[in-house]
């Protein structure tokens, strides 16, 4: 789908969108169409339950007077509550609507509406993303396709004065967009397709923006002594593999502490049996998903370097396969992390913290970087505690977690702070090593996976994200359809722009 932005106008064919606020006042588009169609709208909007209400809508189909296909009118609220996170909701409405409606062009009149903060330029940008991220399909696979399976839908056009401000502004926006999308690609893919070498050479594509790719090998792994991300793969006959990114958006030698890079770290377990403990059959496809975390890095990675943020940025994930095969990590193994600290390894299937544990380790060893950020789908008991409605947030530096908790609000993807603390730190102690990598009991599972890792990341600022309950959506959302969400990418996008982006 092409979306694209003109000059107001009334469109002589296919389908138009016009607004209509609360209380059936027709917008400026709206009242020159009603005259169009011999007064259609205004009686339309008077009849039934329609108010004018924020989604709300009517469809008027071949409306006499005209050549169109469809007039569809849309409530859009009170001017003076309408947000930005309406507005795509909005668009990617519209789009669910019309992708399939055999209409092949669409045309969305946006009006500046008196008492409304955001301007007609800003309502047509944010409206194209809703409709953009709205658009995704995965259906690569599908070979069998009935006369309905593809959108008749071509193009999205916005109509409104001050048009080319609105597709400037869309530019950034289309970025991001960009990435959310790689990173549901890379989720969405089965584990026979995608395991650590594959992802690994995905990542590798961003070279062409511009992103300096380094991939390290086992052999590398083994020399850098990360006992704990190995112990993780070696059951797997598809070997491990660890992707360092680099965006120099400032153009700087980076330095240390403050003045070093902002890093965000992933878990990529390209699939989790389990290993020897074993999970359950029952839903365990959806494993293909648990290099989730992994995937949002690589998307956000794109979407900085698509939009040429000002900032440097360094994005590390931990790619391997959690087999129980002949060569497997048994539970009772005790590995030895790059940190030198060492683990008692009681349950193999609490193996992305092991990963993270190395590569959280290696990150700050080798950049100092000014935070670190990481995402994991890590443990099912976030989904008992929050649902799939808000991420864990677990930080140790309370100006970090306010800052991912309010832009993630900006983008309508939601964050809940978790406790740290020392009484959860006790449950963690092993007999035989410095560490046991599960507590053992069945409280807090997810508090105590986040305090195993911060014994990985020394004083640096921190926060870790377990999104496994945001990864993978089974129902349409507005502006997401079922499937991998790309949950993350436009989060963590917002809080560089909004706090470290120069």
């Amino acid at each position: 789908m092409k979306i694209a932005f003109a000059n107001p106008a009334i469109a002589k064919s296919g389908t138009v969108c016009v607004g209509v606020m609360s209380g059936h006042k027709l917008t400026a588009s709206a009242k020159a169409l009603d005259k169009v169609i011999k007064g259609a709208i205004s009686r339309a909007v008077k009849v039934g339950r329609f108010e004018g209400k924020m989604g709300q809508s009517i469809t008027l189909p071949a409306p006499a007077g005209s050549n169109l296909d469809t007039v569809i009118v849309i409530g859009m609220g009170e001017p003076k509550k309408i947000t930005s996170l309406m507005l795509q909701d909005l668009g990617g409405r519209i789009f669910a609507s019309v992708s399939k409606t055999g209409s092949k062009a669409v045309s969305i009149c946006v009006d500046d509406l008196k008492g409304c903060k955001i301007s007609a330029v800003d309502c047509a940008a944010e409206m194209a993303l809703g409709a953009r991220l709205r658009s995704y399909r995965f259906v690569k696979y599908i070979t069998v396709k009935d006369k309905d399976f593809d959108p008749t839908l071509k193009t999205l056009t916005f109509n409104l004065d001050g048009s080319a401000k609105a597709r400037s502004a869309f530019v950034s926006k289309d970025k991001i967009a960009d990435g959310v999308f790689f990173t549901r690609d890379l989720v969405s893919e089965p584990a026979n397709i995608l395991y650590p070498e594959v992802l690994a050479a995905e990542a590798k594509k961003l070279t062409k923006l511009g992103v300096k790719v380094e991939v390290l090998d086992v052999k590398q792994l083994t020399k850098l002594g990360m006992g704990a991300l190995l112990g993780v793969a070696q059951g797997s006959i598809r070997p491990a593999r660890v992707v360092v990114m680099r965006w120099n958006g400032t153009k700087k030698k980076s330095g240390k502490g403050k003045d070093g890079p902002i890093a965000f770290i992933g878990k990529g377990v390209t699939f989790d049996t389990g290993g020897i403990s074993i999970k359950p059959a029952g839903g365990m496809e959806d494993m293909k998903w648990d290099m989730g975390g992994s995937g949002v890095v690589i998307g956000l990675m794109k979407a900085l370097a698509g939009r040429k943020a000002k900032v440097d940025a360094v994005g590390i994930v931990g790619l391997v396969e959690n087999m129980p095969g002949s060569n497997a990590q048994r539970p009772g193994d005790i590995v030895t992390s790059m940190s030198g600290q060492t683990i008692e390894v009681l349950n193999t299937d609490a193996e992305g913290r092991l990963v993270l544990a190395d590569i959280l380790h290696y990150c700050n060893e080798r950049f100092k970087p000014r935070m670190m950020i990481d995402l994991a789908t890590l443990t099912g008991a976030i989904l008992v505690a929050l649902g799939d409605e808000k991420a864990g947030l677990f930080s140790n530096n309370d100006d970090l977690a306010k800052s991912i908790y309010r832009a993630g609000e900006n983008v309508a993807e939601h964050v809940w702070r978790m406790p740290l603390g020392e009484e959860y730190n006790k449950m963690l102690k092993s007999d035989v090593a410095d560490m046991k990598n599960i507590s053992g009991g069945r409280g807090a599972g997810s508090v105590t996976a986040a305090q195993f890792l911060q014994r990985f990341v020394g004083d640096t600022p921190w926060a870790h994200l377990d999104i496994a309950g945001m990864t993978w959506s089974k129902k349409d959302k507005p502006t997401a359809p079922k499937g991998g969400t790309g949950y993350g990418v436009r989060m963590l996008d917002r809080l560089v722009a909004d706090k470290y982006e120069k």
